[in-house]
């Protein structure tokens, strides 16, 4: 690095959701994106017309790559595991993300979430918190979840979570709005700035407005463990058809931010794209992916969400012996492309989606923030291809992937096996 700055030439930028034909300044020094203007020598990257995205953002992972956020054995291991995953994630353009921990026990909760304060981790995605996806659910809508854990919504949260962790670690929540006291528990968690999304729910649209109006502000993986979406009964996945922005003459809240699994299995490639054109900038991609991802097809253990043995078949991983799917199995990336396949979308519309509309969700888009290719936002950073292709991941200003080096670097090791 030149100790002063990266100028990033030949090629485009997406802002906005929108493809900027300009060059991007990164400081190395703050690691921040800085004014385009100004500025002469630096060290020049030649982009060869490939394009500038925000770098990804994981809102809702349980693992990959073997590993569950779930598998705790002692803090100095998993944060080495930690560790781990947060370097596979920068492969795959990805530069911050969220530990989502399905339900366990509140010892377990307690447990884990220490671990999961956000932190930045040298040469890798950045941990920017943990998702609580439990036990505030319905028992009918479990999905892969133990319902023997659930918990009412009288609860109280820092007996599940811990308080400590409520206040440092936890960023988002998922509740079901049709329990008993939901409304308080929403309200007490959006009040402390903690994001709230409706999921593993039998709710109607009414209670799901009822949701929003406290506080709520997503839906979690829409149309999966939800009812579906009917002529006369909208349920949950009626809400993405609000308004953006609330009026003085309406008493709905705007629209919620909802998560969509791309993945082929979650949902129907017509569905994804159906969703996602609804409401584009409230549209999130999500992977939902377990420690299955990235792994040989096979069948294997279980762990303390699912006590069950689990097989994975390609992109489909489901509790071995039935149809009940436990989570995702394609990276970030894949995502994206899957979008722009089957919704027509293009790399900047389909990048928005993991990337500024998150960030604007988790209230992370300001000022030395990130999600955004604005000045003064983090340098967090990945170069794509047209076709949605990740070729170079940057954190703060500095570089920790780049797809022809790990080529050139797996050819290497084959040579000197050889």
């Amino acid at each position: 690095m030149s100790g002063w700055f990266t100028l990033f030439t030949n090629g485009r930028y997406i802002l906005d959701g929108q493809l900027v034909e300009d060059h991007l300044v990164i400081s190395d020094e703050t690691g921040r994106i800085l004014k385009r203007e100004g500025y002469i020598g630096g060290e020049a990257v030649d982009l060869e017309d490939n394009i500038i995205a925000p770098g990804f953002l994981e809102l809702h992972t349980n693992g990959a790559n073997g590993f569950h956020f779930t598998h705790f054995t002692d803090s100095e291991t998993y944060k080495q595991n930690v560790d781990g995953i947060a370097k596979y994630y920068a492969t795959q353009g990805v530069t911050g993300f969220w530990a989502t921990i399905p339900t366990v026990k509140p010892e377990e909760f307690q447990m884990i979430l220490p671990s999961l304060a956000p932190r930045d981790i040298p040469n890798a995605a950045s941990l920017l918190g943990a998702h609580t996806e439990g036990p505030y659910l319905h028992p009918t809508k479990k999905g892969a979840h133990n319902s023997s854990l659930f918990q009412a919504c009288n609860t109280p949260a820092a007996s599940v979570y811990g308080t400590t962790n409520l206040n440092t670690t936890v960023k988002l929540a998922t509740v079901a709005p049709e329990l008993a006291s939901s409304s308080s528990l929403i309200q007490s968690l959006a009040s402390t700035g903690i994001r709230v999304s409706l999921g593993h729910s039998t709710a109607s649209y009414a209670d799901g407005l009822a949701g929003l109006r406290a506080g709520a502000t997503c839906l979690t993986h829409t149309l999966n463990a939800m009812p579906p979406l009917t002529s006369r009964a909208p349920g949950l996945a009626g809400l993405i058809s609000l308004p953006r922005t609330s009026t003085e003459s309406s008493t709905n809240p705007p629209a919620p931010y909802y998560t969509i699994i791309p993945d082929g299995e979650h949902l129907h490639p017509a569905t994804v794209s159906f969703l996602h054109r609804t409401n584009p900038a409230r549209a999130i991609l999500i992977t939902d992916s377990i420690e299955l991802a990235s792994l040989p097809d096979g069948t294997y253990p279980g762990h303390a969400q699912i006590p069950f043995e689990q097989t994975k078949s390609g992109t489909r991983a489901t509790i071995a012996g039935t149809d009940t799917l436990i989570g995702g199995c394609i990276p970030l990336q894949q995502g994206v492309r899957n979008l722009m396949e089957w919704s027509g979308c293009g790399i900047a519309e389909a990048v928005a989606s993991v990337t500024e509309n998150v960030a604007g969700f988790m209230g992370i888009d300001g000022v030395g923030g990130r999600g955004v290719l604005r000045e003064g936002r983090r340098a967090d950073l990945c170069v794509v291809s047209e076709e949605g292709d990740v070729l170079q991941t940057w954190v703060a200003g500095i570089k920790v992937w780049d797809r022809d080096d790990e080529v050139a670097r797996k050819e290497d090791d084959g040579e000197s096996r050889g």
